[in-house]
């Protein structure tokens, strides 16, 4: 339990974050024994892809959170949530990126959150083909690979890299807000998945914007991105919660963050 005690809240948080690397450590071990072999494939209702190692992988970390923390929720991809309401919820999608994963293509992970009270307090990015995990606790800056990484100045919305995981997320009704920042920008870069987040944490890109997400897809993102210096909201401009879906948008400098954010409320109208 988090009180008001700071030095309490992070012994609590150091546990807790250590403990996040320990469901990461399994999810990587799982992903990379089987990345290079054929995999049985299901579609969705949604027509989104779910793989027996989706499956298999948030089995696992449920069940390890379990035998840890009997009295904190789940809130998974691929199975009906459990306690939801409880004071800490862990929030999981063991594949972030299935269909890249499917195609081979190098740039899913695992997402890992831990929400406390309904607000993300940890968040982890793990990208096994890369070797790289992004762990962000809240107040804290954001660690890669257990150094401090930043995200970066950008001059201007015009000379900002976007990212976008998928156009095709987009209904036609949210094309406005998507084109609005792909006229404004510099270079656009699609398909990256969880990794375009991470990258943005790193100071690589400068403005994401996504739509279709559940919390699965986003809940790491606020301590990640907030702890490198960024700023993470849906399309209104509130901040995320576990309530939160489906339109993300993020930037590395906030004042890119205030221009996109103008610019997709604009076109919305």
């Amino acid at each position: 339990m988090l009180t008001n005690s700071s030095k309490s809240n992070d012994a609590v948080l150091d546990r807790l974050a250590g403990f996040a690397a320990i469901l990461a450590d399994e999810s990587r071990r799982m992903l990379l024994d089987v990345v290079a072999q054929d995999r049985a494939i299901e579609m969705k209702a949604d027509r989104s892809f779910v793989t027996d190692m989706d499956l298999a992988i948030e089995m696992r970390l449920r069940e390890l959170i379990s035998d840890a923390h009997p009295d904190h929720g789940v809130v998974g991809e691929e199975q009906d949530a459990s306690d939801p309401d409880a004071e800490f919820v862990w929030v999981l999608d063991p594949i972030d990126g299935t269909a890249p994963f499917i195609a081979g293509m190098p740039v899913f992970g695992t997402l890992i959150a831990l929400m406390h009270r309904g607000k993300p307090v940890i968040g982890v990015i793990d990208h096994p083909s890369g070797g790289n995990r992004w762990l962000g606790v809240a107040g804290r800056p954001t660690l890669l690979n257990g150094s401090p990484c930043r995200t970066r100045a950008c001059a201007g919305i015009g000379a900002a890299i976007l990212s976008v995981c998928n156009p095709d997320f987009f209904h036609p009704e949210e094309y406005p807000a998507l084109d609005a920042l792909r006229e404004a920008t510099a270079w656009r870069i699609y398909g990256g998945a969880c990794l375009s987040f991470g990258l943005l944490a790193s100071g690589r890109t400068d403005v994401h914007i996504d739509t279709q997400f559940k919390i699965h897809d986003l809940a790491p993102y606020a301590p990640i991105i907030e702890g490198a210096g960024g700023v993470v909201t849906d399309w209104d401009g509130q901040p995320l919660t576990l309530s939160s879906g489906p339109r993300i948008l993020a930037a590395g400098d906030p004042a890119r963050h205030r221009d996109a954010l103008e610019l997709v409320q604009r076109a919305m109208r």
